[in-house]
């Protein structure tokens, strides 16, 4: 079973398990803001969920990219700091997930 490292937590998950509903199952407090009251609960449109994401996980679907590609996120940090959506992330590996602050993850100062 997978490792998962987050918000200074380390937990197993099943391999496959989407990252969303791992993190919220463990206590992670994955929205900033009131992000975590308004967000659309999975479905990738959002992007509220936005992390940095280090080890084995699926790679990006159209929605994902489709959805980073536009403001209030960056094509460009995107790529450099490894950003991805926690709710279109499968996890098939060891991960480690950090959280950036802005209301969408999308800042440079890192939260946890």
């Amino acid at each position: 079973m997978p490792t998962v490292i987050a918000q200074g937590k380390t937990f197993e998950c099943e391999q496959g398990a989407n990252l969303r509903r791992v993190l919220l199952e463990q206590g992670v407090e994955l929205y900033n803001q009131s992000a975590s009251v308004i967000n659309c609960r999975g479905i990738g449109t959002c992007g509220t969920c936005a992390v940095t994401i280090e080890g084995e996980v699926s790679d990006m679907s159209w929605r994902e990219k489709t959805r980073l590609a536009v403001p209030p996120h960056s094509p460009e940090k995107n790529l450099e700091k490894n950003r991805r959506l926690a709710c279109q992330i499968k996890v098939m590996g060891d991960v480690k997930v950090s959280k950036y602050d802005g209301f969408w993850g999308q800042g440079d100062r890192l939260v946890w």
